[in-house]
């Protein structure tokens, strides 16, 4: 077995779209940073998001059972930090425009896309939770942006998507 060290080295290499994934309702609202999104299936469309057990918003997020995964552009970089660092909830959602979807967790304006999502089922693996999540409303920016990933410890922008000639 490997240490916890190279284990977390050996994922910085890994390439990651960066997020903010958010919550709201009966238990207020959440939101962090995270690169631990992955989709699980197309039918029913479902992504699964990770999220330490130790966190202050995790029963924030378990209690609302519901959560919007933001995913960034590069020109919101500033956003992911917000969410990342010692900002309280609320100076987090004051960063930017926020509106709501079908399941009233904040969706960031101007987002690549956003996945709005119900937990439908919750796995404990070692410090985190991992949610499973239905998809109930997505929302694709219509602009041409560049992405915003994370690797090696640091942002790096990705290029917009362009279509392919067809040969």
């Amino acid at each position: 077995m490997i240490d916890q060290l190279s284990f977390r080295e050996a994922m910085s290499r890994l390439v990651g779209a960066v997020t903010v994934i958010t919550t709201d309702g009966p238990a207020g609202p959440g939101g962090f940073t995270a690169s631990a999104v992955c989709s699980v299936t197309d039918d029913p469309p479902m992504l699964v998001v990770c999220m330490n057990r130790n966190s202050r918003q995790h029963a924030v997020f378990s209690s609302n059972g519901v959560l919007c995964v933001n995913v960034l552009t590069a020109d919101q970089e500033k956003i992911s930090r917000t969410f990342s660092g010692a900002a309280t909830v609320q100076e987090r959602f004051q960063v930017d425009r926020w509106s709501v979807l079908e399941t009233g967790a904040p969706a960031l304006q101007n987002a690549l896309v956003n996945f709005d999502t119900r937990i439908v089922q919750t796995i404990e693996a070692g410090t985190h939770s991992i949610f499973l999540c239905g998809i109930a409303t997505v929302r694709i920016e219509s602009e041409d942006h560049p992405g915003l990933a994370y690797y090696g410890r640091k942002y790096h922008p990705v290029g917009a998507a362009r279509s392919l000639p067809v040969l």
